[in-house]
């Protein structure tokens, strides 16, 4: 209990954080579009994020080596509330294009110190409790993110007011905090060739991970309008989606820890296919049934980042595991910085259906390079433990690692 209470500031800051963060891509495409830009201008925004989520991954290592945790943190916090702000002095979409990247280089930057500042205190015998409940607040988090559109008017100065309100709320629990700032850790290399060298399929896999969770949690919102939903009902979409994901995590987790990891990542693309066939096949049966289908999606699709990177933290010897980690990441940002713009160009073309025949066809490829892989290679001995990766930030890596080295040994 001494233990969560000691906590209790970082993981308000990251409730603060995500409400703020995960608001403002859904806000944007709806007021994109209240506001006449097209549904490729509002890729364009949603592809923006993810290029600034990349950069802040980079970059958050080397700033706090030269400034400092909390320092650090104040810099992201404050970079993401001024691109949240000028939303409405600006209304041009390649300048939200600029805003977008302040923002996403605002989570990344941000939840890498948090991150950071968890793995100081926490030890093999408090890791599993304490990071339990850092996913409980941040998936609680992004929940109500999504049920915070549902009530605030798009393309307004009070939303985004708001927003900017709550992610500078976030500093006060960090900085204020009495916890002694971590040891500046060593910034990792990125070497996206370390990931194809362990595992080409875990690489293919945070990819399509990226492709599939970028498109809808970005295009999502156009989406739902193009199929008749109202404001409030597209944020109840979006919060099944992420609801769906949350619940998968442990089933999906205990299978990936009991078979082969390849086997269940193809039977998660393969379900994944299904929930696309059926969210277009139900596109037209009621506001309950799209909501339906946004769960199952949601619970085919999340885990299959978490599953990829357990698969390839298996071929990892332990001083690789934070650059793996950082470079799955690096293949993760790819895949989530395409979809946007691509998805939203389908829709422009084909209709809305095109978003879910996209991510349908890349999970269609992971199926068949997966059942390729198993040809090629047999499956892992002593595995290292699933761990569900929130992918935030290149140090998720360290914070795994030593609960990944005890379950190595043990199985030993």
């Amino acid at each position: 209990m001494r233990l969560m209470i000691s906590f209790a500031a970082l993981f308000l800051s990251v409730v603060l954080l995500q409400l703020s963060s995960g608001g403002v891509g859904p806000l944007d495409a709806l007021s994109g579009l209240a506001l006449g830009f097209t549904t490729a201008e509002v890729g364009l925004l949603g592809s923006a994020h993810f290029l600034g989520f990349f950069i802040g991954c980079w970059w958050a290592p080397r700033l706090m080596g030269t400034v400092g945790h909390s320092r650090a943190f104040a810099a992201f916090t404050a970079t993401g509330a001024m691109g949240l702000l000028a939303h409405m002095m600006v209304v041009d979409p390649l300048a939200w294009a600029v805003m977008r990247v302040a923002t996403g280089l605002c989570v990344a930057g941000s939840y890498t110190v948090i991150e950071a500042w968890l793995n100081a205190r926490l030890t093999n015998e408090t890791r599993g409790r304490a990071m339990g409940s850092y996913r409980i607040a941040d998936m609680g988090a992004a929940l109500a993110a999504q049920l915070l559109i549902g009530v605030l008017p798009p393309a307004a100065y009070l939303s985004y007011n708001l927003l900017a309100l709550i992610c500078i709320a976030a500093l006060l629990p960090l900085t204020l905090s009495t916890l002694r700032p971590p040891e500046t850790p060593a910034a990792p290399r990125l070497r996206p060739r370390l990931a194809i060298t362990r595992s080409p399929l875990a690489a293919v896999g945070v990819v399509v991970a990226g492709l599939s969770g970028g498109a809808f949690r970005m295009i999502g919102p156009v989406y739902g309008q193009e199929v008749g939903l109202r404001t409030d009902q597209i944020a109840l979409f979006l919060a099944a989606f992420v609801g769906g994901g949350a619940l998968a995590q442990y089933p999906v987790g205990w299978l990936a820890d009991r078979f082969d990891r390849r086997r269940v990542l193809i039977g998660l693309s393969v379900a994944a296919m299904a929930t696309c066939g059926i969210t277009v096949a139900l596109s037209g049966a009621g506001t309950t049934a799209v909501f339906v289908s946004a769960v199952l999606f949601g619970a085919a699709s999340y885990p299959v980042y978490s599953v990829s990177a357990a698969h390839a933290h298996d071929w990892a010897e332990s001083h690789e595991r934070v650059e793996l980690s950082a470079a799955l990441m690096f293949f993760f940002a790819v895949g989530a910085t395409i979809s946007p713009l691509l998805a939203s160009g389908l829709i422009d073309r084909y209709g809305p259906d095109a978003l879910f025949a996209l991510i349908a066809v890349s999970h269609a490829g992971l199926v068949i390079f997966g059942i390729a892989r198993m040809w090629v290679r047999p499956a892992k001995g002593p595995r290292t433990r699933y761990v569900w990766t929130p992918r935030t930030s290149f140090i998720i890596g360290r914070l795994t690692k030593p609960s990944r080295e005890a379950d190595r040994s043990d199985s030993r």
